[in-house]
């Protein structure tokens, strides 16, 4: 079975930047859909960015766009998420996580995510 693991959070000022990565193991990413989701205390989890298994299509929630950037290393199996200009909402615990049924309905809401990572805690300070 496919194992994600996160890193790359940690404690930044509003305004600073971090690189999120989600490593796998025990399978390749290479033909699925990526997703990161968020979920903040008290809140629901939400669907952040999405990236299409060719790195050709991507997705952003609006409350991101134009700060963070996805992207995939399919020959590091690897996917990231930069995260610039850091905001104290964007506080939460971010995952990753796959999508064998692929972008489009990953990003339409449809899709099962089938593997998850454990998370890494982003905190944006004020």
């Amino acid at each position: 079975q496919v194992q994600l693991v996160e890193s790359g959070g940690g404690l930044v000022q509003a305004g600073g930047s971090l690189r999120l990565s989600c490593a796998a193991s025990g399978g390749t990413l290479s033909s699925y859909a990526m997703g990161w989701f968020r979920q903040a205390p008290g809140k629901e989890r939400e669907f952040v960015a999405g990236i299409s298994w060719s790195g050709y299509s991507t997705y952003y929630v609006d409350s991101v766009k134009g700060r963070f950037t996805i992207s995939r290393d399919n020959a590091k199996n690897t996917v990231y998420l930069q995260m610039n200009s850091l905001k104290p909402e964007d506080t939460a615990v971010y995952y990753c996580a796959v999508a064998k049924s692929g972008f489009a309905s990953m990003i339409h809401g449809n899709a099962v995510m089938d593997y998850w990572g454990k998370g890494t805690l982003v905190t944006v300070s004020s």
